[in-house]
């Protein structure tokens, strides 16, 4: 069976058909390592380790090139290491160093490459040479700036026309440009900052250039899929296209472009000052949402129960269905024994737009007919079942605290005497969250039970 994918430039799902299938490559824009990384960003590294599972079955994990890059020099690393402090350097490294501890929490096979931005600024200033040159960029006042007027399809990516960009719209406004939309390929860097010599005097490089660099120094000048989200479409990747293709002569700088949804979080827009910004290493840890520890993989069930276009609610409850399957299916399977090829319905799923909720829709259905072999294996191509059953089910009755348990039961019989129903349910779900079921009669509270695979 083909692999089809949806084209964010074309507007439809095309046959993929690799530029050379001894080596696909793929790449996909990583963090800027300023802070740690939120559930939002948690989303495309989940949504292309599956798109890399699939391609490594297809075409052979020799033949696969992922690169997913580190962005470690950008205003916002300058902004946050002077408010704390500290030397720039020591917080790339040490941010740099939280985030891979996070992807492999979510259960994500490590890149093929993964370049930093600081150790290919050889190649960005190749690019902008090559860009001058062309006539498709220009210097004024010490920046370097491309010319987006030279570029007549520009905009086509994110279906925009210069007439109805407005600038400041994610555009900085300087009286230097010649248009509104011109954006920055160099800039002076003050000698607090980071900088590098070049051609154009001492300075640094513009965040969209430095992904057109390192994309063409590890995979050429054009290649198969480049990956990111939604909100990179304008003007980051935008602005790639423009730098790569005016600098080569290409017609395309990837073959297609997949973009993920956007996520919420319990219905509302993430953000810090509505108090529900959530990070991966709080809901490893337990630091916020529910209270509790989320095992890295009940966070990336949750996130592939819905198409990765379409967007995503991350609430408490999808969680904590998403622990509730994977406790059936270590209970049911396990992670022992020979695995067989993956099931023929989950890759077919996978291979269509990778649609991950069919995809596990068949998997249910290989766990329910006794296809355990067939199931492991679709499972791990969905990174699922990494750990073995047993090894799931102690970790789990490790965290159990009995006496913490009959105490929250005491207090929800209180509430009942008292009459308050919303505190008897809520402490009720909140035990369910934690795999606790309640045995109710008329007369009350009988006991508990750890729910199944729980221990």
């Amino acid at each position: 069976m083909g692999l089809r994918f949806y084209d964010t430039l074309g507007r439809q799902k095309t046959d993929f058909v690799p530029l050379n299938p001894e080596r696909v490559r793929l790449y996909v824009c990583g963090p800027t390592v300023y802070d740690r990384a939120h559930i939002g960003n948690a989303r495309p590294l989940i949504v292309f380790d599956v798109l890399f599972r699939l391609l490594r079955e297809r075409f052979g994990a020799a033949h696969v090139t992922y690169v997913r890059n580190i962005t470690d020099v950008d205003d916002k690393i300058i902004t946050r290491a002077a408010e704390r402090g500290i030397a720039i350097e020591t917080l790339t490294e040490t941010t740099t160093a939280e985030f891979l501890d996070d992807v492999a929490g979510l259960g994500c096979l490590p890149p093929t490459v993964e370049p930093r931005a600081t150790a290919h600024i050889a190649e960005m200033i190749a690019i902008i040479e090559k860009l001058i040159a062309s006539g498709h960029a220009y210097q004024a006042e010490s920046h370097v700036l491309f010319d987006v007027a030279a570029m007549p399809t520009y905009g086509a990516l994110s279906h925009r026309d210069l007439t109805g960009m407005q600038a400041g719209a994610r555009v900085e406004v300087a009286s230097y440009k010649r248009g509104d939309a011109d954006f920055v390929l160099w800039k002076p860097a003050a000698a607090t900052e980071p900088g590098w010599d070049s051609p154009w005097g001492r300075g640094r490089p513009g965040w969209h250039i430095e992904c057109s660099a390192m994309s063409w120094r590890y995979l050429g000048e054009t290649f198969d899929i480049h990956g990111g989200g939604l909100d990179l479409i304008f003007p980051h990747h935008e602005n790639e296209i423009a730098q790569s293709c005016c600098a080569f002569g290409r017609d395309a700088m990837a073959q297609t472009w997949m973009h993920n949804g956007f996520l919420q979080v319990e219905g509302e827009k993430m953000s810090k000052s509505l108090g529900n910004f959530v990070t991966i290493r709080d809901l490893l840890t337990g630091d916020s949402f529910g209270g509790r520890a989320w095992p890295g993989e009940v966070l990336r069930l949750a996130m592939l129960r819905t198409h990765y276009r379409q967007p995503i609610d991350w609430t408490v409850r999808a969680l904590v269905e998403a622990e509730q399957t994977l406790d059936r299916w270590y209970a049911a399977i396990g992670n022992e024994g020979a695995d067989a090829s993956p099931g023929k319905d989950v890759v077919s799923a996978l291979a269509d737009d990778l649609n991950t909720p069919a995809a596990l829709a068949a998997l249910h259905q290989l766990v329910s007919s006794g296809a355990h072999a067939e199931a492991r294996a679709s499972a791990r191509l969905l990174g699922l079942l990494q750990e073995t059953g047993s090894a799931w089910a102690a970790r789990k009755q490790a965290g159990v605290d009995a006496a913490a348990i009959e105490a929250r039961i005491a207090e929800r019989l209180a509430a009942r005497r008292a009459k308050d129903w919303a505190a008897s349910d809520r402490i009720r779900d909140e035990l369910a969250r934690d795999g606790i079921l309640l045995k109710d009669n008329k007369d009350g509270t009988t006991g508990w039970s750890l729910s199944r695979g729980h221990g």
